[in-house]
C-alpha cells in the first residue's frame, strides 16, 4: 500500500507541474491569392449591353447587369464574397447633384470608419478625372470611387464584402481587390 501511495503521489505531482492552459488567439483562414491578370471589358456579352465605357477587368471577376439603371453593372468576385456596385449616369446639367449623391454614399460610413482618406485622380489624355476613397475600420465597403469627364459621363464604384465586416480578416482580399480597382481606374476610357 505504501508503494502504491508513492506512485500515485509522484503521478499527481508530475501532472501538477505542467504549464497552465492558455487560451489561443483567434486565427483566420489562410487565403492564397492568385497573380493579377486582366482583360479589356466593354460589355456586349453575358447579357450585359455594350457600355459607354471600357476598362481592364480582373480575370477572376464576373460581370452582371444591375437593375438600378442603364449601363449599371456589378463586378463580382464570388470566391471571396466581394461585389463592386458600379453605376453610370449621363450628365445633363446635374454634375453637382451627382457629385453630392456620391459624397453622401461615401460619408454614410463615417459611423464605422476610423478614416476615409481620399485621393484625386486625373488622366487628361483619356478625359477621365475622379476621386478614390479608402475606408479604414470595420465598414461594409473598403473602397469607393467616382470617375467623370465633367461634361457627359459620371461613373461611380463601391466595393462591398458580403460578410461581417472585420478589417483584419478581409485585409488580404481587400488589398487584392483594391489593386484591381486601381487598375480599372487607370485603364478606364469613355467610348465615343
Amino acid at each position: 500500500m505504501k508503494r502504491w501511495c508513492i506512485i500515485v503521489s509522484v503521478l499527481v505531482l508530475s501532472a501538477s507541474c505542467a504549464k497552465p492552459p492558455v487560451p489561443k488567439e483567434y486565427g483566420y483562414f489562410r487565403i492564397d491569392l492568385p497573380e493579377h491578370s486582366y482583360t479589356y471589358y466593354q460589355g456586349n456579352q453575358d447579357g450585359v449591353p455594350a457600355l459607354p465605357y471600357t476598362f481592364l477587368l480582373s480575370d477572376y471577376a464576373q460581370v452582371r447587369t444591375h437593375e438600378g439603371g442603364r449601363y449599371w453593372i456589378d463586378i463580382l468576385y464570388p470566391q471571396w464574397n466581394v461585389n463592386v456596385h458600379c453605376s453610370y449616369r449621363a450628365i445633363q446639367g446635374n454634375l453637382k447633384e451627382l457629385s453630392d449623391d456620391a459624397m453622401e454614399f461615401v460619408y454614410k460610413h463615417t459611423i464605422k470608419a476610423s478614416a476615409i482618406p481620399e485621393r484625386a485622380y486625373s488622366n487628361p489624355e483619356a478625359d477621365v478625372y475622379g476621386l478614390t476613397f479608402d475606408f479604414a475600420g470595420n465598414t461594409a465597403t473598403t473602397m469607393q470611387f467616382v470617375l467623370t469627364d465633367s461634361v457627359q459621363h459620371f461613373f461611380r464604384g463601391a466595393v462591398y464584402f458580403s460578410n461581417v465586416p472585420n478589417e483584419d480578416s478581409i485585409a488580404p482580399v481587400a488589398a487584392f481587390v483594391r489593386e484591381d480597382m486601381v487598375n480599372l481606374i487607370e485603364s478606364f476610357r469613355w467610348r465615343r
